[in-house]
């Protein structure tokens, strides 16, 4: 049977944490990449991360740790990047080792802010990986859910069908169902995408807007996520499928969805630096606003959403009188 061969963790959060969990019960060791040699530490003290998902137990004599990422890219042959896509550009700074005989795969539910380029085509013109070695994660799946062992499914999207299932493999455990796709940029882009509408979701919520309404901002989110996806080019996909609504309908509504929380905030009045204070998390659906808002500079895509957002984000509108606006919009 074909393998990948040894495994890789890069990041030291909530969904790195989680998929060491999954990896922990599907690889008999694998090795896991951490910037701060003191988190390190401290997993290895206490047996589970005090930072992140601290539910989560490991057996670490099973885990090879490192705070050096040129000496894990040389001792791993597949490299998944889970960290917030603002710092991966910081994380691979002090990357010397080469990583393309690597295979990548982003759990990187974002965009490379300054280059606004998906994390696949960022890994693919900088650091030469071919496509078909770069594989993309996909929802609907949290971490925290992840940690309580609740049944979730991924997808994972990469070229090659081959490398998609291998990857798919080393992801099925009995609490996570695992599915592959071709569909790279759509799933990166929807990933992106329904972290913004999660965003105006929570603000929506915070200004007391109900249940109705929600299931009305849905219906038109996932009209403009498939409209924003067919426009780089038509590609064969079900906009229904768990992948892409899937992961919009759990970020929307879940407690556990930062970008929910972070607009939620939003919407009782913090301000966009207080609310992001408050959290001590990334909400990436505030970077990936702006990165899609100029990336449809290009396209010139219909979204009133996410202009909406941006709006308030971005240009301190009120988020009373913005969402007001939009919701004259729906149908």
């Amino acid at each position: 049977m074909q393998v990948l061969g040894k495994v890789a963790v890069m990041g030291g959060g909530s969904w790195a944490t989680a998929i060491a969990k999954i990896m922990s019960m599907t690889q008999t060791k694998f090795n896991w990449y951490m910037r701060r040699p003191e988190q390190i530490e401290e997993i290895r003290k206490f047996g589970h991360n005090p930072s992140y998902l601290t539910g989560v137990k490991f057996d670490t004599d099973n885990i090879n740790f490192y705070d050096s990422i040129n000496q894990v890219v040389k001792e791993s042959d597949v490299l998944i990047f889970a960290t917030p896509s603002p710092f991966l550009k910081q994380h691979l700074k002090k990357l010397k080792t080469p990583m393309n005989d690597k295979v990548i795969v982003s759990a990187i539910k974002g965009i490379v802010p300054d280059e606004n380029m998906l994390v696949s085509d960022y890994f693919s013109n900088f650091y030469k990986i071919p496509s078909e070695n770069i594989a993309v994660l996909g929802g609907p799946c949290h971490a925290e859910e992840v940690a309580l062992e609740r049944l979730s499914y991924l997808s994972i999207t990469c070229p090659d069908e081959n490398n998609a299932q291998l990857i798919a493999d080393i992801f099925t455990t009995h609490f996570v169902r695992t599915s592959t796709s071709k569909d790279v940029s759509g799933v990166e882009y929807a990933s992106v995408l329904k972290n913004v509408y999660a965003i105006v979701s929570g603000i929506c919520h915070g200004l007391k807007y109900g249940d109705n309404f929600q299931a009305i901002f849905i219906s038109n989110s996932i009209v403009e996520m498939e409209r924003f996806l067919l426009a780089p080019g038509p590609v064969e996909r079900n906009i229904c499928d768990s992948v892409y609504l899937g992961d919009l309908l759990v970020t929307a509504y879940s407690r556990f969805s930062r970008n929910r929380i972070f607009g939620t905030m939003i919407g009782k009045g913090y301000s966009v630096k207080t609310a992001q204070l408050e959290m001590e998390m990334i909400a990436e659906g505030y970077y990936g606003t702006k990165c899609i808002k100029e990336i449809n500079e290009q396209y010139k895509v219909d979204m009133p959403i996410l202009d909406t957002l941006y709006s308030i984000l971005y240009e301190r509108k009120s988020p009373v009188v913005a969402i007001r606006k939009l919701t004259e919009t729906f149908k």
